[in-house]
């Protein structure tokens, strides 16, 4: 596996896997203008194939992850483990203290990897993911924190 910054040059591929991953997938304008911020993105590739990414925010002595998708063909195999523990390295190179992130609560999946990691539910945001229809669902709010005698959890 190749682990790579993102740059605006893998856009097609990311906003591609995007909207293959989620019904309400994020578009080109907001991954452009989060690379444009500054903020800190990764992707993983096996030869050209775009298995998954991460896009991060810091703040502070904080990380926000903003979005960590994994493509559907490649889901199931290990790879969003492998994101998240490289995620939270980065994190603790950039000296963070810890890792605040949204997540559906209908993402099962999902809340399960956060919560195999260390992540501990802190709050939620009523009404924050649209659903469609006018609909909106919760989000669980995570967070991780990056204390040396954590490490072993990943």
């Amino acid at each position: 596996m190749n682990w790579l910054p993102m740059t605006p040059a893998d856009l097609d591929a990311v906003v591609a896997v995007e909207q293959s991953a989620y019904t309400h997938p994020w578009t080109r304008g907001q991954f452009a203008d989060s690379l444009a911020a500054g903020y800190d993105a990764w992707l993983v590739r096996e030869q050209e194939e775009l298995i998954g990414y991460y896009l991060v925010m810091p703040v502070l002595d904080e990380v926000h992850l903003l979005n960590l998708t994994v493509a559907p063909a490649h889901q199931g195999k290990g790879h969003g483990h492998a994101l998240l523990r490289h995620m939270l390295g980065v994190a603790r190179l950039a000296d963070a203290q810890s890792v605040w992130l949204e997540v559906r609560q209908s993402n099962e999946r999902a809340l399960r990897l956060y919560l195999q990691h260390g992540f501990e539910r802190v709050g939620q945001r009523r009404d924050y993911y649209l659903v469609g229809h006018g609909r909106r669902e919760m989000a669980l709010v995570l967070r991780r924190l990056l204390a040396q005698d954590e490490r072993a959890l990943d």
